[in-house]
């Protein structure tokens, strides 16, 4: 789903997950917050958080502020994949987990108990 402040991309050739993404996105950063989600694999987020964060790792979940109203979150699937039981979550839940995860980032959020409390109101309205 998309609209004019949200689009979903994906550099893989498989099944995207299904969620309310647009919804929580609104809800939480605003109708007018022009937001990019990409679906990616293992080597691109591993080559992001290297050139970005400077880890040398797949990152499940990164977010990056581009403007006060613009941003993009990138989920590596291949991670989430192997990462999802270990947080009794199915797949397609753990996804809209790590999205929330990503919003309260570009909200202006580290981890930490005031991102827990942020996250905790978009996951009680959409039963995440």
């Amino acid at each position: 789903m998309e609209s004019e402040y949200f689009s979903i991309n994906s550099t893989l050739k498989r099944k995207l997950p299904k969620g309310s993404f647009l919804n929580m996105k609104d809800f939480y950063l605003g109708k007018k917050y022009d937001l990019s989600l990409v679906f990616c694999g293992s080597k691109k987020s591993q080559s992001l958080n290297k050139k970005w964060r400077k880890k040398d790792y797949p990152a499940n979940i990164l977010s990056f502020t581009v403007s006060d109203t613009m941003g993009e979150i990138y989920i590596d699937l291949d991670t989430a994949k192997k990462q999802h039981k270990k947080f009794e979550r199915d797949f397609e839940n753990y996804i809209s987990f790590l999205f929330i995860h990503g919003m309260a980032h570009l909200n202006g959020y580290d981890h930490g108990v005031k991102m827990e409390e942020q996250e905790e109101k978009v996951r009680k309205k959409f039963k995440i």
